[in-house]
């Protein structure tokens, strides 16, 4: 599961209580070594799924860590191409990586652009925000897209109810429930809480309009339903 250049399970676990900004400058270095890391694989069928519904001008990775979805943007945007995160350890590697980005530290609760983003992403960041801060997260990103704008975001299939996934889930959240009644910084980080009802609602509510496009190269489940969809909410 982790990569031998990864992280040691000491250092997860003080990452795991400390708060999340310094939780993520202390694991910057080795991200990208971890399971937490978005896959390439879903990162390409995510441009190829975004190809189809440009062009795009400049664009925005939101919560960008160490840049991968910048990657995704370099490909869709013709021109200028950014990211913010608040973690300043995560940003340093980012900038490695892609050093013609435009890399701000910021919150992405307080975004600080005018509109001026054709195309906004983010990848698996929102497990960070709670349901309220959801709702300030989406007018924001709204707030950096000129008119016309689009806000995208893969969204995976839920696990089956009572599948060894499903209950992992929800074990990981209890935990960190636990963990966050006890202990002082919270590390907000779940996966429960961002359900595609409830988000599409809030997406709504912040002023886009909101759609689901099947990402074809990630396949289809026994069902025939897709096994990741991309979320495309257009400003009004």
């Amino acid at each position: 599961m982790f990569s031998p250049q990864g992280p040691t399970l000491r250092e997860l676990a003080v990452q795991a209580l400390s708060s999340v900004e310094h939780g993520y400058d202390l694991l910057a270095g080795k991200f990208d070594a971890t399971p937490f890391r978005t896959p390439d694989r879903l990162l390409t069928a995510v441009s190829r799924t975004l190809e189809e519904l440009g062009p795009f001008d400049a664009g925005l990775d939101v919560c960008c860590g160490t840049g991968a979805g910048l990657g995704v943007l370099r490909s869709v945007c013709a021109g200028r191409v950014a990211g913010v995160d608040f973690s300043a350890g995560m940003l340093a590697e980012a900038r490695r990586a892609h050093p013609g980005a435009t890399l701000v530290r910021a919150d992405a609760l307080a975004l600080p652009f005018g509109p001026t983003f054709d195309l906004a992403v983010s990848f698996g960041a929102f497990g960070h925000f709670l349901p309220d801060e959801q709702r300030a997260l989406f007018r924001q990103v709204h707030g950096a897209l000129r008119p016309g704008g689009t806000f995208a975001f893969p969204v995976g299939a839920p696990p089956a109810v009572g599948s060894g996934l499903y209950w992992a889930l929800w074990g990981f959240d209890a935990v960190m429930r636990v963990r966050n009644a006890l202990w002082r910084p919270p590390f907000v980080m779940y996966y429960r809480t961002f359900r595609l009802p409830g988000v599409r609602a809030r997406l709504e509510d912040a002023g886009f309009d909101v759609s689901l496009v099947a990402v074809e190269d990630l396949g289809r489940r026994e069902d025939g339903s897709p096994r990741c969809r991309l979320v495309v909410a257009r400003k009004n």
